[in-house]
């Protein structure tokens, strides 16, 4: 074998062992980033904007948004259309004074659901 072509042959094969070796990036969950209302928030009656933030692409049209009630009844919040692709909003409306608790599923663009919950209380305007 030519001297020229086997050094090829041994650096082809350098990099490929190389490119092994790198760590390829994580793919990254879901993480909430910012949220209204915020966790353990007071806000006014009796129309809430809730606006969910995270760090990657969601999928909305497979995520949920429920509000659990003060009396522990669940309703299930349409969610509109994303101002970003990182994000998911609704309105919970007529909502009377209580402790409530806003539970979040998203489809993140890496494939995999990941669930929280945002516990704030509404109170008189």
């Amino acid at each position: 074998m030519h001297a020229g072509r086997r050094s090829l042959l041994i650096l082809i094969l350098l990099l490929a062992v190389v490119s092994l070796l790198i760590p390829a990036p994580a793919a990254a969950h879901a993480i909430l980033l910012e949220s209204n209302p915020p966790p353990n928030g007071k806000v006014a009656a009796p129309d809430i904007p809730i606006k969910l933030r995270f760090n990657v692409r969601i999928d909305a049209s497979r995520s949920r948004l429920t509000l659990v009630r003060p009396d522990g009844s669940v309703q299930p919040l349409a969610i509109g259309k994303p101002a970003s692709e990182d994000t998911l909003s609704a309105l919970a409306s007529n909502l009377p004074p209580g402790d409530y608790r806003l539970r979040w599923q998203v489809l993140a663009s890496d494939g995999h659901i990941t669930r929280g919950e945002i516990p704030f209380s509404v109170t008189l305007a």
